[in-house]
């Protein structure tokens, strides 16, 4: 297996210059187990080590998923409903017996809130100048550029030409006497590489599946796949075992090409002509220049149009007139009109999972496409490492076959024109990008290299400071025509792939432009359609119901998203009878049936929110980002219309499920399990924030309410939603072992857990 820790870790450089399982069965109340309270001289231990130290089984005292319908309440079962004073704002109501402290007490204090901004990168700070005085600037942090991960390597590592072949029979190192890696295989299995990790029986997850383990040599697991034979002449020789099992899938390595499940890859001698500018990109430069040409044109004809105006009463107002047509006549044509884009569809029934930063990767996603998602997205990736070829950047738009998959779909009373549902899948790309020959190179590249796209998607939401201070992502949000001529270019160059964009409110707090932008884009700016009669063609927009500066803090403004739901169903109402002929925009540019989608995004935390915004914001779907992150199964509840109680061995079982996962896409040598467990530790830094239904007083669940301390229903249970990164570890070596020497990990949240303050 071909590792990819380093494609992973982001370089220090401006990315803006060139030059550079089975249901549980069903139960329609809460129940609750008696309790494991804490021993107070068991104060300086962290809740693993208390597991461990009693052994005790998480299935002990733990029934199986609970489960409340829509139609059953809290407070039916209750007998009456949560007033203000019972219900404090903010605070999760966790039920009394589940309380670390008593309620009142000097110790009863809720968690401290989770920076969600600290998470993504430094805070957002408006930059005032002034020639003199004045408070310095605060120097960004860039996207966490002060966490260190250390590293996960062998001391001494063994010569690739020696890591997949038998020991009599090695490939030949290119290097020979020079090369610094180690080249006697036995020496290597004794001194250099760690142990055999005894997890999973031992047996090698990927070579269980495939028939084959790629990490040869350097697998963790190696034991299980390796043998000693005798030769013929009394020696022996320590060969690799293949099973006959899945080798039908066995996939070559030769061009960089690793895994049989992975869609989206491109090879390395690609990657290379892409770094060396050998990869052409034809249609987007010729747009690219009509772009610039139309534009200038544009600003003459602006001029003219003014004077035209200002002489209308004059003598000469007819041979302004006949001047004016005639300068109308002088725009250059495109080069050529978009193509007919594929047919995609989003519904009730196709909940969407965010992109998101550093946890939005491969195996969360295949977790979440088997617990629901119907949509899938990248992480963000940067168009110009992309066009360099730049491995991180790359290995952002792999995915996994099982999201090429249709989303389900459920036709409604009004049928979608030619959507064939069995050529959809659920996978899209999401980009950024400051400037229009960036996007389109970008685009062509995409759908040249990578078959398995249903959209690309155009980031104009991240509020990241080294993103926005590049001019890409929410800073775009001020700039409305350079937006509308980048997803114009997009629809032009990106073949049967639809474009679709992802933005907020707008720039500031209490200055929202993003309605103004949504009928610029599904109707047309003025420049588009005097230039060339076209719109943005977009097919689908997401809109965050936040402002840049508000990042992910205060509630999202569902109202203002039912605003630009309602704009967006006039326009697909008018269709292409539009009244005011004037906006009358070309028939070609428009997505795939004339309509646009609009999906919604922000706390969005159970199916009750879900269902919510889609009764009262009028939006086609609507996005999950933090809420997956806390509960993956959310997309399970939106399906099954009730609450899911999981219990704290289903949530154990996803984080094996996981680290199975991780090891498939990362590998299971050295650098592979360090890096399945460094993303495994950020999925946990969010996942602790769950506090389990069947402990809440009241519901539904807040995604903005902290919890006072509190303790599960068992240690397993109170393990799983400590907030201190000690634990994220203990957890991760149930599975992977205990840690290399060197790895380090640094939570991006910076707030402390309350159980630590009480302790400490």
């Amino acid at each position: 297996m071909v590792n990819n820790t380093e494609e992973r870790q982001s370089p220090s450089i401006d990315l803006f210059d060139p030059n550079l399982s089975p249901k549980p069965p069903h139960s329609s109340t809460l129940i609750h187990e008696p309790n494991h309270p804490q021993e107070s001289q068991d104060s300086e231990l962290t809740k693993a080590e208390k597991y461990e130290r009693h052994n005790l089984s998480d299935t002990e005292n733990e029934s199986s998923s609970k489960r409340v319908r829509l139609d059953t309440s809290l407070q039916e079962i209750k007998g009456h409903g949560p007033t203000k004073s019972e219900r404090q704002k903010g605070v999760a109501p966790v039920k009394a017996e589940f309380l670390l402290y008593p309620p009142g007490s000097k110790r009863d204090r809720s968690a401290a809130v989770v920076d969600d901004d600290a998470a993504e990168a430094s805070p957002h700070v408006e930059h005032t100048s002034s020639a003199r005085g004045g408070r310095k600037k605060q120097k960004s942090r860039g996207q966490n550029t002060s966490r260190h991960f250390g590293s996960s390597r062998d001391e001494v590592g063994l010569c690739q030409s020696r890591a997949t072949s038998s020991e009599f029979s090695p490939l030949e190192c290119s290097f020979g006497e020079n090369c610094k890696f180690e080249h006697d295989l036995r020496k290597y299995l004794k001194d250099w590489k760690r142990g055999d990790l005894t997890t999973f029986g031992g047996i090698c997850p990927i070579w269980k599946i495939k028939g084959r383990c790629d990490a040869g040599w350097k697998c963790r697991f190696v034991g299980s796949h390796m043998q000693e034979k005798e030769t013929g002449d009394e020696r022996k020789e320590l060969v690799l075992v293949e099973s006959d099992r899945n080798l039908d899938k066995e996939c070559s390595s030769k061009e960089g090409f690793h895994d049989a499940e992975t869609v989206n890859l491109i090879s390395t001698q690609t990657k290379a002509d892409l770094l060396k500018k050998k990869f052409s990109t034809p249609k987007a430069d010729a747009y690219t220049q009509w772009l610039d040409k139309s534009g200038k044109e544009f600003e003459q004809y602006a001029r003219f149009n003014s004077r035209e105006n200002h002489a209308r009463d004059g003598e000469n107002e007819s041979t302004n007139g006949t001047e004016l047509e005639e300068h109308r006549a002088l725009y250059t044509e495109p080069p050529f009109m978009p193509s007919e884009k594929r047919r995609i569809y989003f519904g009730p029934e196709t909940p969407v999972l965010a992109p998101l930063t550093t946890q939005g990767n491969l195996p969360f996603r295949r977790l979440c496409v088997g617990l629901g998602a119907q949509i899938t997205y990248s992480e963000m990736a940067m168009s110009l490492p992309l066009l360099q070829g730049a491995k991180p950047e790359w290995a952002l738009i792999r995915a996994h076959e099982s999201e090429t998959t249709p989303p389900l779909y459920k036709p409604g009373p009004s049928v979608v024109l030619d959507y064939d549902n069995t050529k959809d899948l659920k996978f899209g790309a999401q980009i950024a990008a400051n400037k229009p020959w960036l996007a389109l190179k970008t685009t062509e590249i995409l759908t040249k290299l990578c078959p398995s796209l249903r959209v690309i998607d155009f980031n104009c939401g991240c509020p990241i400071d080294l993103v926005t201070r590049a001019g890409a992502g929410s800073a775009l949000l001020d700039r409305h025509a350079v937006l509308e001529k980048i997803l114009r270019g997009m629809n032009a160059v990106s073949g049967e792939v639809p474009i679709s964009v992802k933005i907020r409110m707008g720039v500031k707090d209490n200055k929202p432009t993003a309605e103004k932008l949504v009928d610029r884009l599904v109707y047309g700016g003025e420049e588009a359609l005097e230039t060339s009669g076209v719109s943005s063609g977009v097919a689908a927009i997401t809109l965050h119901g936040r402002s840049r500066q508000q990042r992910y803090t205060k509630n999202a403004d569902w109202e203002y998203i039912a605003d630009c739901a309602a704009l967006i169903k006039r326009f697909n109402e008018e269709g292409n009878d539009l009244s005011d002929t004037v906006r009358e925009v070309e028939a070609r540019s428009q997505p795939g049936n004339g309509k646009v989608y609009f999906i919604g995004n922000g706390d969005c935390y159970s199916h009750v929110d879900y269902n919510a915004h889609l009764q009262q914001a009028k939006v086609d779907s609507v996005m999950v980002a933090r809420g997956a992150l806390i509960k993956p199964w959310i997309f399970e509840e939106i399906q099954e219309g009730q609450y899911l109680d999981k219990s704290a061995s289903e949530r154990l079982a996803m984080v094996e499920q996981f680290v199975r996962y991780g090891l498939e896409t990362w590998g299971s040598d050295e650098m592979g399990v360090g890096t399945t467990r460094r993303f495994l530790l950020e999925w946990l830094s969010f996942a602790y924030r769950y506090v389990p239904v069947g402990i809440l007083e009241y519901l539904p669940p807040s995604l903005q309410d902290r919890p006072p301390a509190w303790k599960g229903r068992n240690d397993l249970e109170t393990l799983l939603g400590s907030d201190n990164y000690k634990d994220w570890i203990k957890i991760s070596e149930m599975f992977l072992g205990p840690a290399h020497k060197d790895f380090k990990f640094e939570p991006k949240h910076k707030s402390n857990s309350y159980e630590i303050e009480a302790e400490g």
